[in-house]
């Protein structure tokens, strides 16, 4: 008997366990298809069609828009159990110029990065490494000696006044300022150092996003980080460029590809000015000019701004250059989650023109920040490749890239 009672209770305490899980799952589930906040159009009013599917979901009664004002719209499961309240912000239906275009990237950091401490050969032939567990990967240093540090080369000068006596370098760790006293080692050569490996720039390869009326320009959709720490990189500013693209390296399942480009670095290619490295995307404003006759020619189209809501599993289409021009390219969004803690990845989309993926294999490298448009608007843009299917991506939504 008691052998039964115990495996009742086991069968009885998966059930319990299944139930938990399957309920934590469908309120997971609700919470990624229903957002938290919407933005709507002024003159249109709410238009909920595209949630209308999800299950065991209802809304409160229509709200009539009016006012500046956000308004909260009530949520309930089985009509009956509030799930949730939808903050609902009215605004005018904006449009934006929406590029496509491939753009060089050249950004400085604000301070010098710290990529890594290592070991230094001694003259006396010991091994040393005197940064270590004192400064960390993802450190900016911004002054030796309180003498301010504002690139590589800053800090090379000054390390060769080093008399192998303690210095103080001031570093940016998470936002704080901290000073740290290091000893330089007197390496084999008889030059000081710090046993540091440090990066003060950035340079690459993207899409164009958008120009704003006013003209600010966000581009990537997703923020740059620094290759070797992970970390989204701190800048003091940068250039936009004018890039042309010279190949492609076709991705393949496990191997994402790339654009090879070619960019000029000089004052009369430049097209935009970097003020800002976020999530989000890179932002700035933009110098350029856009049409035949100029040699900074940008494609720039005027679109109106397609909010979250309006998304729809189905067909959909990209703007991007791969090597002929900017071109619109057939694509379909496979699954949209309303409110994914990463908000550059708020959709999936699949390149399905078959162009585009005998010339690219699908989403390579390059194309991050390429427009993705949907019954006639710009609803957002490609930010991710997948490692093990070249063809599709994640995107974020264009509301998300504007709201900076």
């Amino acid at each position: 008997m008691n052998q039964k009672r115990k495996y009742r209770h086991f069968i009885l305490f998966c059930l319990v366990l299944d139930l938990l899980a399957v309920v934590f799952l469908g309120y997971r589930y609700l919470d990624r298809k229903i957002p938290d906040e919407i933005h709507i159009d002024r003159n249109s009013g709410l238009d909920f069609s595209s949630l209308s599917g999800i299950p065991f979901v209802s809304f409160g009664d229509t709200i009539t828009v009016s006012g500046e004002g956000s308004y909260q719209l009530p949520c309930t499961l089985l009509g009956k159990i509030h799930f949730k309240d939808i903050k609902v912000t009215p605004t005018e239906a904006d449009s934006i110029l929406v590029s496509g275009s491939s753009v060089g990237i050249y950004m400085e950091t604000s301070g010098v990065l710290v990529i890594d401490t290592g070991e230094i050969l001694s003259s006396d032939g010991q091994i040393q490494d005197p940064a270590k567990n004192l400064l960390k990967p993802g450190d900016y240093i911004v002054a030796l000696n309180q003498q301010k540090i504002s690139c590589k080369q800053d800090l090379i000068d000054d390390l060769k006044d080093l008399d192998g006596s303690a210095v103080t370098v001031s570093i940016r760790r998470e936002n704080s300022l901290v000073p740290v006293s290091l000893t330089p080692v007197q390496d084999s050569s008889g030059k000081y150092k710090l046993g540091i490996w440090v990066r003060d720039d950035t340079q690459g390869i993207g899409t164009l996003t958008f120009v704003t009326e006013n003209g600010k320009f966000g581009a990537l959709g997703h923020g740059i980080s620094d290759v070797d720490t992970g970390n989204l990189l701190s800048i003091k500013g940068g250039k936009l460029y004018c890039a042309q693209i010279l190949g492609v390296q076709k991705g393949a399942k496990g191997k994402p590809g790339e654009l090879s480009g070619l960019i000029r670095y000089r004052n009369d290619n430049v097209i935009g000015t970097i003020n800002s490295n976020i999530e989000n995307g890179i932002y700035g404003n933009f110098t350029g000019n856009f049409g035949s006759d100029s040699q900074q020619s940008i494609a720039l189209r005027k679109m109106k701004i397609g909010y979250k809501q309006e998304l729809q599993v189905g067909p959909a289409s990209i703007l991007c250059n791969v090597g002929d021009g900017v071109k619109e390219y057939d694509a379909k969004i496979t699954r949209i989650d309303m409110n994914h803690e990463d908000s550059n990845k708020s959709f999936v989309i699949q390149v399905t023109d078959p162009e585009l993926i005998d010339t690219t294999g699908g989403i390579v490298q390059g194309m991050s920040g390429s427009p993705v448009l949907q019954n006639g608007k710009v609803v957002g843009a490609i930010t991710h490749v997948f490692v093990q299917d070249a063809a599709s991506g994640y995107g974020i939504f264009i509301e998300n890239m504007l709201d900076t």
